[in-house]
């Protein structure tokens, strides 16, 4: 059923917020976005939806994974700062993650990519995701270690029955690679992409190599390639999205540590976003919407539907479509021009992106294209990240997480100074 919004919860979403004061900005976004993952989640299953419409109410019943496990993640922020109260996060969460345990369905602790968010059951032919099973346990096991108790129990009981090494066997001998598969699906088996090159699936495989049920060796961790490029002198690992260098730093903190090739994901990733904002500028006079205080290439809506919109060092592909909530999750790695960016974007475009869920995914001005809807996903890291940034919350609570601390040290991580 559409959400009903209270009426003066729709006049307080649609007032623009001031533009002046980017941090207060910022934080206001903030709660906005955790109250997405409130009114778009089934009050049965917990599930969230993988998107919802920003400016009026919907009929979307498609729940993602990836979106859910990023909800989890937001509920202890939501109760940190008094956004609700820490009863109604903890109960939200425990009927969340009692669902997944007990009803949900799953392979091997696999989990389908999108399912219907009142039944659990699979949509569009989908597959076992790896990456969005991994980001679901991510949002569990911080929830568990910020609650603690019964919350804990479920979030640890979810994640040991996953099966790393049936998805990274292929269900039998282990392959030559030792890299992760994509997923699976029940008509065809096991997909042939693999996690075998730099991307958001660092969190994946330090959840694998930490699993103290299933996991898989810790060779696994130098298995994929890490190719480099650079542009406009920045270095950084060849993949353009922004999402890419997010959704693994929105749990783990990178900062100041490098596994045992001595590889600073943290600062690939400060450059990353840097090289993603310099291209913009590039490209100003072919574009109308980038610019210094306007940038930011990732996967987002855009005028021909959703894409994933890269900048180089990685595959070059954009057509003037700013992915607005991906640029807010790049706050702990730009933090001035990610401030910058969201004063300008409220005080010259507010009254075209701003809804009851906050900014909205994207825009192209060249195309007059004003994304209608949020993406779960995207709401979430933005969220994430923005909080990691004021508190280091999520990094926290995560890094508590045994499992994850042997995973890091499985990979060698060391403090960067270390010699």
């Amino acid at each position: 059923m559409p959400v009903a919004w209270p009426l003066a919860f729709l006049v307080g979403a649609f007032a623009l917020p001031p533009a002046a004061d980017p941090d207060a900005l910022l934080l206001h976004y903030q709660q906005r976005a955790t109250d997405y993952f409130r009114a778009e989640a089934d009050p049965r299953t917990g599930l969230v939806k993988d998107r919802a419409a920003n400016f009026e109410d919907d009929s979307y019943t498609v729940s993602s994974l990836a979106a859910t496990g990023f909800g989890l993640a937001t509920l202890p922020i939501a109760a940190e700062r008094g956004w609700r109260s820490a009863a109604g996060a903890r109960e939200q969460t425990r009927v969340t993650l009692t669902y997944l345990l007990r009803d949900m369905p799953h392979e091997h602790g696999w989990y389908y990519h999108f399912v219907d968010m009142r039944t659990g059951e699979r949509v569009w032919n989908c597959e076992l995701s790896s990456i969005d099973t991994a980001l679901l346990l991510a949002g569990a096991l911080t929830a568990g270690a910020y609650f603690g108790g019964e919350i804990e129990t479920l979030a640890n009981d979810i994640y040991e029955r996953v099966d790393f090494p049936w998805m990274l066997t292929d269900g039998g001998e282990k392959p030559e690679s030792m890299t992760l598969c994509h997923g699976w699906k029940p008509e065809s088996g096991f997909l042939r992409s693999r996690w075998d090159s730099y991307s958001e699936h660092m969190i994946l495989y330090l959840l694998a190599i930490g699993s103290p049920t299933h996991p898989i060796p810790a060779e696994a961790w130098n298995a994929w390639s890490r190719p480099e490029g650079e542009y406009a002198g920045y270095r950084t690992y060849r993949v353009g999205p922004l999402f890419t260098h997010q959704f693994s730093q929105a749990f783990v903190d990178f900062r100041g540590i490098v596994d045992g090739d001595g590889r600073d994901y943290w600062q690939s990733s400060v450059n990353a976003t840097l090289a993603n904002r310099q291209f913009c500028i590039d490209n100003a006079d072919a574009y109308d919407t980038y610019g210094p205080d306007l940038w930011g290439l990732s996967a987002c809506d855009g005028p021909d539907g959703y894409r994933a919109y890269s900048a180089p060092p990685g595959r070059e592909e954009h057509d003037g479509t700013v992915a607005i909530l991906a640029t807010l999750a790049s706050l702990p790695f730009t933090p001035d021009r990610v401030r910058s960016f969201a004063g300008h974007l409220m005080a010259t475009h507010g009254d075209r992106v701003w809804g009851k869920y906050g900014f909205t995914d994207a825009l192209n001005i060249d195309r007059q294209f004003w994304a209608p809807d949020v993406i779960g996903i995207d709401v979430g890291a933005a969220a994430v990240m923005i909080e990691n940034h004021g508190s280091g919350l999520v990094w926290e609570q995560f890094g508590r997480v045994p499992a994850v601390r042997r995973g890091l040290d499985a990979a060698g991580f060391h403090a960067a100074d270390e010699r």
